[in-house]
């Protein structure tokens, strides 16, 4: 019978040692794998618990948020409540200021600029001697002119005497021939002689006449010389200067200055036609000018053209303002602001308010938790607001800003 080593005896006896040692390392393992396991078994379990309870959460918020969005598909809106007024409307309307009368005064004596007492900005009053021009050649004419006059007087004075003397003549003649002293024909002569004596007196009279028309022509030609104001007023331009030379020509006269009164200025507007009939002269209005803020000028309608022009259906009107103070300078810029009574009364209305369509304007109001679409008649749009004539009454829940799809009988509601 052969002998069969066992595992034991074929292992060297250091090794057969080590074999407790191995056994306990094996174990050792095992609980650990064991532990590691039981952790995930756990850590599982928690997850699938976690994503349960998310679940659960998310599908209440769901149910919340739709329940939110079923309320929320009813449109929250705001509204105002509309009246009725017949208060003045205000028309606010762009203006031009222009000097009450202004002019420019040209040469009517030429000559050279012989003095020169204003200048740009100088407050003149009527009847001021704004600059003299110097004109010999004038002068001389007016001298020669008044000699002239006084050789036809003296010899209106000669016809005058000869006259006299054919007179007394034509007398002693006509006794004379009647007696037989004297012929028919000397009769005939001295008769002839008064008749021409007399024409001859005419003539002188008549040629008086014409010289004393040159002179007086002269003599207000020469009073030219002397440039006045014809009106108060300020100097505006000045386009001379002491040494020009002016002419008194019509058709190409010097300029020389120009004047403008400004104590009372022309404010000139446009009214459209929309405003016209509600427009009288003597209507008080006021004026504003950007650039001094704060500030209010009061004036009234004083004129209108009476007619629109037919290219921009508009009214020329002027309203006039006192500026004594001299706070206003003409060419200016400024608001016309007039207060017009309404001949009818109306309803004001916002322009957020208002929707626009194919139909035209309208608005929606509340009627209960409904809307309700009105279309509307305007009176007037000013910009921000619009005046109703007809489409609303007082008492309206007038909706601001609308939803998009506002239909009659949309369901609506408010924070109140």
């Amino acid at each position: 019978m052969n002998y069969v080593p066992s595992r034991n005896d074929a292992q060297p006896p250091e090794t057969r040692q080590s074999t407790p040692l191995v056994e306990q390392s094996v174990a050792r393992h095992r609980r650990r794998l064991a532990r590691r396991v039981g952790f995930g078994a756990v850590l599982g379990v928690l997850v699938l618990v976690g994503i349960g309870t998310y679940t659960r959460v998310a599908r209440s918020n769901g149910a919340a948020d739709a329940l939110q969005t079923r309320q929320n598909a009813i449109p929250l809106v705001r509204f105002v409540t509309v009246k009725s007024t017949d208060a003045p409307r205000i028309v606010d309307l762009p203006g031009n200021m222009q000097a009450f009368d202004a002019a420019t005064l040209y040469a009517r004596a030429t000559g050279y600029i012989a003095q020169r007492n204003v200048d740009i900005g100088s407050h003149v009053h009527k009847g001021d001697v704004l600059a003299v021009i110097a004109a010999p050649d004038l002068d001389q004419q007016l001298m020669q002119a008044r000699a002239q006059l006084l050789q036809m007087q003296a010899a209106l004075q000669q016809a005058v005497a000869q006259r006299s003397l054919a007179h007394v003549t034509n007398q002693r003649t006509s006794r004379l021939v009647v007696e037989g002293w004297a012929s028919k024909q000397q009769g005939d002569n001295d008769r002839t002689t008064l008749t021409t004596q007399s024409a001859a007196v005419a003539v002188a009279q008549a040629n008086i006449a014409a010289a004393q028309a040159a002179v007086d022509r002269l003599v207000e030609l020469t009073g030219f010389e002397k440039l006045t104001a014809p009106f108060d007023g300020v100097i505006t331009a000045r386009d001379v200067d002491v040494g020009t030379l002016v002419t008194a020509d019509a058709a190409t006269g010097t300029p020389m200055f120009s004047i403008a009164r400004n104590d009372v200025l022309r404010v000139q507007v446009y009214v459209p036609q929309e405003d016209v009939f509600g427009l009288k002269d003597g209507q008080d209005a006021t004026i504003t000018v950007p650039q001094l803020p704060g500030k209010t000028f009061h004036g009234r309608v004083a004129r209108n053209a009476a007619s629109l022009a037919a290219d921009t259906r508009t009214l020329l009107a002027e309203v006039d303002v006192n500026n004594s103070d001299g706070k206003l300078s003409p060419g200016l810029y400024g608001i016309v602001h007039i207060q017009e009574p309404r001949q009818n009364p109306i309803i004001t209305v916002p322009s957020q308010a208002v929707m626009f369509d194919k139909t035209g304007l309208s608005v929606a109001v509340m009627e209960g938790d409904h809307i309700a679409i009105r279309h509307l008649d305007v009176a007037a749009d000013n910009g921000a607001t619009l005046d109703i004539r007809a489409g609303l009454n007082d008492g309206d829940k007038l909706i601001l800003n609308p939803p998009v799809d506002a239909t009659d009988g949309l369901k609506v509601r408010t924070n109140s």
